[in-house]
């Protein structure tokens, strides 16, 4: 539902949208909330987005990653994994780096890193109630909450320190960060610490690169907080959009299409020059479907 309302704004603003459901998320498969492992959250995500950019309509399109809290941590590993395919980025309250005021101590980790395998799906990690921390609007509040879909319970053992390696591994490699980008933040976060979107302004190897810090706003802000300020949000967004899309000519696109093997599964295969200045195929695998039925099973940022 908060995606949704997402992309309808950003459609209505002129923009194609696509989001997929993470494994074990929304409506895809797989046990409620539970990350086996990060890296295949972006091999899914990564195939199905250039299975999307692939399509003909879209083939020449500028191409921006959009991703909340930890879709900002996925948005920023897709770039990490190809890093000139994608034209840019907005990451709303990102998960990039664990803040030193929740960040859990090394013993604890190394005691459960032990166990990790033998209980992985256990709900054993406690926190705070995440919806009451990251949606102002008590009205909003209430809606997520009453979404079915929406997991409310204790983080599962294996997802929370995957997500504390990803984070740890982003923070790491901050510099590495060179897409264009814009950041933003609710000053009033307690989910995820502002100062982490401050340090990856301060860090990012990105020669274009925006922060925007709001003033009294939680986590949830294009879905959590009072109209007003959620319309502020995305004028903001569709307004930096909206400045890197103007000039097309300046839009780098990496050429990408498809071809089918002898079992149906598509393969992206992208061009690139070699130092003689003729072109060279790289194919690449993914599996983005089948002929016949569809085999996406996938995550939305």
């Amino acid at each position: 539902m908060i995606l949704i309302e997402c992309g309808t704004r950003l459609a209505s603003a002129g923009y194609a949208v696509f989001g997929i459901d993470y494994e074990g998320h929304g409506r895809s498969r797989g046990a409620r909330c539970y990350i086996k492992k990060f890296e295949n959250i972006i091999n899914d995500c990564d195939a199905f987005f250039k299975s999307v950019c692939a399509q003909e309509e879209y083939r020449d399109k500028a191409r921006f990653l959009y991703g909340e809290s930890m879709g900002g941590a996925v948005s920023l590993l897709l770039h990490k994994k190809d890093p000139p395919f994608w034209n840019g980025a907005v990451l709303v309250a990102p998960m990039c780096k664990i803040s030193e005021k929740v960040k859990p101590h090394p013993v604890v980790v190394n005691i459960l890193t032990k166990i990790e395998e033998i209980i992985p799906k256990w709900k054993i990690v406690p926190t705070k109630d995440v919806i009451n921390s990251a949606f102002k609007d008590p009205v909003k509040r209430e809606e997520i909450r009453s979404n079915k879909l929406i997991y409310q319970d204790k983080p599962r053992l294996k997802t929370a320190l995957e997500m504390l390696r990803t984070s740890i591994s982003l923070e790491e490699s901050l510099n590495k960060v060179t897409l264009p980008f814009f950041v933003l933040h609710g000053e009033a976060d307690t989910v995820t610490d502002p100062e982490v979107s401050k340090a990856l302004y301060n860090q990012a190897g990105s020669r274009d690169k925006t922060i925007k810090l709001y003033p009294g706003m939680w986590h949830g802000l294009t879905s959590g907080e009072p109209d007003d300020n959620i319309d502020i949000v995305f004028a903001d967004i569709i307004a930096w959009l909206d400045k890197h899309t103007s000039d097309t000519t300046a839009i780098v696109v990496t050429p990408i299409h498809f071809s089918l093997n002898n079992c149906g599964v598509q393969k992206l295969m992208t061009t690139e020059m070699d130092s003689s200045g003729r072109k060279q195929q790289q194919h690449r695998s993914y599996l983005c479907g089948l002929k016949g039925r569809r085999m996406f099973h996938h995550s939305a940022m």
